[in-house]
């Protein structure tokens, strides 16, 4: 077998079609390698060799012992047998007991003088040590003399049980019997660290790191594997990165200097504040490069409030002073109009212009979004094409077929975890060059998820608030355990309203019949009790507050399934203080921007994840006003969900809190659909624990690929790199 296909060979050739098939439909594993790349979840022991005399209670324990006496049972008016079997090792006794069709086997096996070992969890029955079911292997006759029974009992005692992520048609042992059968390909493993760098770090040799995570010997064995692979992992995927930024470099695309007395300094001139040392030093890596002739992929990430979109604007005005074209990528149709709405006001008369090319002060600011008029679309899809307008603020329908631009020169993706990559590449296919892009979030990235899931951007951090913002202070109400306190919330709530304010009450779900598919499909898992009902519902709680503690006040509703004018509507009249209350599903996460809006009330607020939780915070305290934010839950004090709340409560500290949720919801759905490609490889390498991992790889890939970008010399560690980037995640790779 050459050394790629011991690897590349199919499970059913080894396994059969039947146990092949359920781990090709299952586990998504389908070639021997994916099989070792397979590990264990963790290791049970079968304990140390423990005397009779004092065995712990409720531990996992193992017992080399003679059986002493055997015999059957009847129970239940000799419905049921129980095998009972009394041990002895000199010192001490234990009983074994064994039921049902259970009893069979021991029966015939464990015969009075027969020497044994025994491994299971230890318990009390009518104030007797017993273990109920253990395993056992005999000491049989071929290894009585004395030697051969010691060997046998440390390779018994002392082994570590691999636990393998299974799934209900195929149990962790029948997997760890196909591990068996494919292990000795575990020699034919291709290396793919650099020989210099595996010696520096004094690493396992590949194949022995396989063998030792599947059959260690010891814990030393597991910890020793785990390190070697976990850098395996780091490596390669930063080594793909490398490269892409690498290739990124080699990229045509037009510079977009900034013009003396252009747009961007008639903005600047109007601006009726002056920009915080952040947003100035983003600025400034942003305009650096913009100004190269090789595409800009940077990201932008900031604290809710930071003023994100004023460095993004002020990167949009540039482009069009030099000649191109801005597109403003938004998640959701609110967030659009939302854009569209803060930059015509920020711009003034300066986003009333005439033609592109930076002559005239003044460009078009469009609009695009699927729900608009046909009339309306027409004009803003000519006015593109024509080059009437510099910038453009849509949603997903910007990326259609029948869109063209003028010349298309800078791609800005606003909360960019909500878009698969394949979006954000289509939008960016529709400049004659590729188009520098520049992607924001105001969900704060660890830096370990940074480097791995964006590790083909540059990274900027927005982490000072602009002045004027006021702080927000956050409570947990205890509906459940403190009626009196939700009664308060909504006192307070009224309190923000008399003084002229205004206030958000989020619910988890819409209410009507329609969503309630929906919510089972996407229901978390249950937490605590408060999982039993169904989450609270917008249409009702806006019902019961109208009608309740808040009559007499102004409350509205919005969420995602209203028609787009209506939406637009009550934001509009949110906006111009004519709501006071406006209960919403998470429509209002992001962007959503109401300085007069002090109060929120989170309703379930142990239903949301943390990120969530701190985004929506973000909606209030935008103006001079102190903001207040308070989290409704029913949890029980003591649960995890109650814990999480208060973690949420405590701190403003944006990335203090994407550590915590990162922790609980470990990587899966916080890299995204997008990077599916980058989590499906990750095996032992975990984002949330291995930053030094993860930050030494990136610095030994950045100096593998500036001395040797096609990898000539490093074929192994190329051929490692097209097995892990197959279709899915070569595109990923591209797209990013």
């Amino acid at each position: 077998m050459d050394r790629v296909s011991a690897f590349d060979e199919p499970l059913k050739k080894l396994l059969g079609g039947a146990t092949a098939k359920v781990m090709a439909e299952h586990l998504g594993l389908h070639t021997v390698g994916d099989l070792l790349h397979h590990y264990p979840r963790r290791y049970e022991e079968r304990g140390r060799l423990t005397a009779l005399t004092d065995l712990p209670l409720d531990e996992h324990v193992t017992v080399v012992a003679q059986v002493a006496d055997a015999r059957v049972m009847a129970f239940n008016s000799g419905r049921g047998k129980r095998l009972e079997v009394t041990l002895t090792d000199g010192h001490g006794r234990l009983q074994l007991v064994f039921f049902g069709h259970g009893v069979h086997k021991p029966h015939k096996d464990l015969l009075p003088g027969r020497r044994a070992m025994f491994a299971g969890k230890v318990s009390v029955f009518n104030r007797k040590m017993q273990l109920a079911h253990p395993t056992y292997q005999l000491l049989d006759a071929e290894s009585t003399d004395e030697a051969g029974a010691t060997e046998a009992v440390d390779a018994f005692a002392g082994r570590l049980l691999p636990i393998y992520p299974a799934c209900k048609q195929l149990d962790s042992w029948r997997i760890a019997k196909a591990v068996d059968a494919v292990l000795p390909s575990a020699q034919e493993a291709v290396d793919p660290l650099p020989p210099a760098l595996r010696e520096g770090r004094g690493f396992t040799a590949l194949p022995e790191a396989l063998l030792k995570i599947h059959r260690p010997q010891t814990k030393a064995d597991v910890a020793a594997a785990r390190d070697r692979l976990k850098w395996d992992e780091a490596f390669v995927l930063q080594v793909a990165l490398a490269r892409r930024r690498y290739a990124d470099t080699q990229l045509p695309a037009v510079a977009r200097r900034p013009v003396p007395g252009g747009l961007l300094d008639a903005f600047d001139a109007t601006l009726p504040f002056t920009l915080t040392d952040g947003q100035l030093k983003v600025s400034k890596e942003i305009f650096d490069d913009l100004a190269t002739e090789h595409p800009m992929h940077r990201l932008l990430q900031g604290e809710v409030g930071s003023g994100k979109t004023m460095v993004a604007l002020r990167a949009m005005l540039t482009t069009v002073d030099a000649g191109g074209q801005a597109a403003m990528l938004a998640p959701t149709e609110v967030l659009a109009q939302q854009h569209h709405r803060s930059i015509t006001e920020m711009m003034g008369e300066l986003a009333q212009g005439g033609m592109l090319g930076g002559s005239e002060r003044g460009t078009k600011v469009v609009l695009l979004t699927g729900s608009m008029g046909m009339a309306a679309r027409r004009q803003a899809l000519l006015d593109l094409v024509t080059g009437e307008a510099g910038i453009v603020i849509g949603t997903h329908a910007l990326i259609e077929d029948k869109v063209k631009f003028h010349e298309l020169g800078l791609v800005v993706v606003d909360e960019q975890h909500r878009f698969g990559v394949e979006q954000r590449d289509a939008l960016r296919s529709k400049g004659k060059q590729p188009p520098h892009l520049l992607v924001m979030t105001a969900t704060p990235i660890p830096r370990t998820v940074a480097m791995t899931v964006f590790g083909d951007l540059e990274t900027s951090v927005l982490d000072q608030l602009p002045a004027g913002r006021s702080p927000i202070a956050s409570h947990v109400v205890p509906a459940k355990d403190k009626p009196h306190f939700l009664s308060r919330a909504w006192e307070r709530v009224r309190e923000e309203a008399e003084n002229g304010h205004q206030a958000y009450v989020v619910c988890p779900r819409i209410g009507d019949d329609e969503d309630e598919a929906a919510r089972k499909k996407g229901k978390k898992a249950a937490e605590d009790e408060a999982d039993k009902r169904p989450p609270l519902a917008v249409l009702d709680i806006a019902e019961q507050l109208a009608k309740g503690p808040l009559t007499g006040l102004r409350v509205e509703v919005l969420h995602g399934r209203m028609h787009p004018d209506d939406k637009d509507d009550v934001m509009r009249r949110f906006a111009a203080g004519q709501v006071d209350v406006l209960v919403a599903t998470t429509v209002i996460e992001v962007g959503v921007n109401v300085p007069n809006a002090t109060a929120m009330v989170i309703m379930d607020a142990d239903r949301f994840g943390v990120s969530q939780l701190h985004q929506l915070r973000g909606r209030v305290g935008r103006g001079s006003a102190p903001g207040l934010c308070l989290l409704v839950s029913e949890a029980h004090e003591a649960s995890p969900a109650r814990a999480r709340l208060s973690a949420v409560a405590s701190t403003l500290d944006g990335f203090e809190l994407s550590r915590i949720d990162l922790e609980e919801r470990r990587e899966g759905d916080v890299l995204g659909q997008a990077q599916s490609g980058v989590r499906s490889s990750l095996r032992v390498l975990s984002v949330i624990d291995d930053e030094e991992v993860i930050a030494a790889a990136r610095e030994e890939a950045v100096t593998v690929v500036a001395a040797d970008p096609d990898l000539e010399h490093l074929p192994e560690l190329r051929l490692v790199l097209d097995a892990l980037l197959d279709k899915e995640r070569e595109e990923y790779l591209d797209k990013g």
